[in-house]
C-alpha cells in the first residue's frame, strides 16, 4: 500500500507541471508569425482568424510579417520558436515543396500541422481588350499556340499560381510548361504586367483581381475552385468550363513542435472557436475566401496528397531537385 501511495504521489507531482500550463496558459499576448507581405492572401486570411483568436483567448494576438526567400525566412521562424504555445503561424502551401525545389532541407514534418484556415482558388485572368472572351476561347488558343508563345505570372517560379498553371495545363492535355512562366514577386505586379500587356494571363486568385475587373482592364474567364465564388457569381468554375481541374492555395495554421500536450489542447480548442466565430466566417466569405477548419489528422492527410500532386507537376516543369 506504501509503494502504491508512493507512485501516485510521484504521478501527481508529474502531472502537475501539464496541469498548471493548461490552467495558465496564456498570460501574455500570443504573436502569430506570417511567412508573407501585408495586404496579401496569406495576412489577410490570418488577420481575420486572429480577431476571432483574441476574443477567445483574452489575450492581444500580435501580427509579425516575415518576409523573405520565397517563404522560407517566415516559415523558419516559426519552426524554430519557443514551443511554449506564445509563438504560432500561418503556414502557406510553399512550405510543401521548399525541400522538392531544393531552397532548404524543411518539410511538412518540420511544423506542427494545426488545421488550414482557409482556401482561395486560382483562376484565369485576361487582358480585357484581348481577344479572349470566355474559357473555352482561351484553350483553344493555348493548344494552337507554340510551347512558351503565351506566358503566364502570378508568383515565383515554382509557386502556387504557378502550379495552378501548369495543373491547368496539362489538364488539357498539353505540356505543363505550355504556358512561359514569368516569376513575380506577388498579385499585385503581375496583375500591372497583365494589363500592360507584359504578360498573356494570370492564375493567380480572381480576389486580387477584382478591382481591375470592376473598372475594365482584365477579365476573370474562370475560377479553379469547386463552387463559383460568392463575389464574382458571374465567373463560371472550370469545372462549369469543361475541364476536370480545380486548385486552391491553401492558409493554415501551424505552430513550432513540442508544445506542451495541455497547451496545444488548450490551443487547437481556442482556435476552433475562433474560426467558428460569425464575423470570421462572414469577413472571409465576403471576400470571396472559403474558410475551412480540418484539425490536425485531416489537414496532415491533405498534405501529403498535395504533396504528390505539386511534386508531380514541379517534375513535370523541371523544376524538381529532390
Amino acid at each position: 500500500m506504501m509503494q502504491r501511495r508512493h507512485l501516485l504521489g510521484a504521478a501527481g507531482l508529474l502531472a502537475a507541471p501539464a496541469v498548471a500550463w493548461a490552467q495558465v496558459w496564456p498570460t501574455r499576448p500570443v504573436t502569430l508569425l506570417v511567412p508573407w507581405a501585408a495586404g496579401g492572401g496569406a495576412d489577410t486570411v490570418t488577420r481575420i482568424f486572429a480577431q476571432g483568436l483574441e476574443r477567445e483567448l483574452g489575450q492581444p494576438v500580435n501580427i509579425v510579417n516575415r518576409t523573405g526567400g520565397n517563404g522560407i525566412t517566415g516559415h523558419a521562424a516559426i519552426a524554430h520558436a519557443a514551443a511554449d504555445g506564445y509563438t504560432i503561424g500561418t503556414g502557406t502551401s510553399e512550405f510543401v515543396n521548399f525541400r522538392t525545389l531544393g531552397l532548404a532541407d524543411f518539410g511538412p514534418e518540420t511544423l506542427d500541422l494545426l488545421s488550414r484556415l482557409a482556401t482561395i482558388p486560382a483562376g484565369v485572368t485576361v487582358q480585357a481588350q484581348g481577344p479572349w472572351r470566355d474559357f473555352a476561347g482561351f484553350a483553344a488558343a493555348l493548344r494552337e499556340a507554340r510551347r512558351g508563345q503565351i506566358t503566364g505570372s502570378g508568383v515565383g517560379t515554382g509557386g502556387s499560381w504557378h502550379l495552378a498553371a501548369a495543373g491547368m495545363c496539362r489538364a488539357l492535355g498539353l505540356e505543363a510548361d505550355r504556358i512561359r512562366w514569368i516569376p513575380s514577386n506577388g498579385g499585385a505586379p503581375a496583375l500591372q504586367d497583365l494589363v500592360a500587356g507584359g504578360i498573356g494571363v494570370f492564375t493567380g486568385s480572381p480576389i486580387e483581381a477584382q478591382s481591375l475587373a470592376a473598372a475594365g482592364r482584365v477579365r476573370v474567364l474562370a475560377i479553379m475552385g469547386e463552387a463559383r465564388l460568392s463575389t464574382m457569381p458571374e465567373v463560371p468554375t472550370m469545372r462549369e468550363a469543361g475541364l476536370a481541374w480545380s486548385y486552391a492555395n491553401w492558409f493554415s495554421l501551424v505552430a513550432p513542435r513540442g508544445i506542451p500536450a495541455p497547451v496545444r489542447t488548450a490551443l487547437l480548442a481556442a482556435a476552433a472557436r475562433a474560426h467558428a466565430r460569425a464575423e470570421v466566417q462572414e469577413q472571409m466569405r465576403a471576400r470571396g475566401i472559403v474558410p475551412v477548419w480540418d484539425g490536425p489528422e485531416a489537414f496532415a492527410g491533405f498534405v501529403a496528397g498535395f504533396g504528390e500532386t505539386s511534386t508531380a507537376l514541379l517534375r513535370e516543369l523541371g523544376l524538381a531537385r529532390a
